[in-house]
């Protein structure tokens, strides 16, 4: 009933913030999501951490600035000062779920996330090569995701069968090839390389 009251993508806006909400609490907890208890966990916010401090920086000067110049004027004042904090908030949301959201590497999955709006769950089994690879420069090409940070990617997955990877305004989309940055790149390549490896034959 809820999806044909209200626009799809106006549902999946909520569900964003919601999740930068959440994201906001478990920062404070100093928790993370969807790690459970023998998970390997990789983060890949860091290449992201001066830009986004840069822009708070600059948001809660603005927003301090236009207090100041608005004073005399109450409602122009309420107005911008509720746009301004609320700016500030969504940028706090987006830094914290880069942090609390790393990528998981455990059960059988290699989950590939990108703050609060990209979470894609890929079976081992479908995994066909992985590569280390930094690349700066990518293009938009059918069936594959880019997830760079700062610009840059430094892992490559390809897979023997597709995975829905989501879009934050449209519908899901099927991909075979992943690109996506990790802080420790070195790390998470060997992490799955040997989960790929066969199991030993036991006889």
């Amino acid at each position: 009933m809820s999806r044909q009251l209200v626009p799809e993508p106006v549902l999946r806006l909520v569900g964003h913030e919601l999740r930068l909400w959440q994201s906001m609490a478990l920062w404070a907890l100093r928790r993370r999501h969807g790690v459970r208890e023998g998970d390997l966990a990789f983060g890949h916010a860091r290449g992201d951490a001066a830009m986004m401090y840069g822009l708070l920086f600059v948001c809660v000067v603005e927003t301090v600035g236009l207090s100041v110049l608005l004073a005399d004027w109450p409602v122009a004042h309420a107005v911008v000062l509720v746009l301004d904090v609320q700016t500030v908030l969504f940028l706090l949301g987006l830094r914290a779920a880069a942090v609390v959201r790393p990528h998981v590497l455990g059960g059988g999955v290699l989950r590939v996330r990108s703050g609060a709006h990209v979470d894609v769950a890929i079976p081992l089994e479908r995994i066909a090569a992985v590569r280390r690879q930094s690349l700066y420069s990518h293009g938009e090409a059918e069936g594959e995701l880019n997830l760079p940070v700062g610009s840059q990617t430094s892992l490559t997955v390809e897979l023997t069968e597709p995975v829905n990877a989501p879009r934050l305004l449209g519908a899901e989309r099927a991909v075979h090839v992943i690109r996506f940055h990790a802080d420790d790149a070195d790390a998470l390549h060997t992490a799955l390389v040997e989960a790929l490896r066969p199991l030993p034959d036991p006889a």
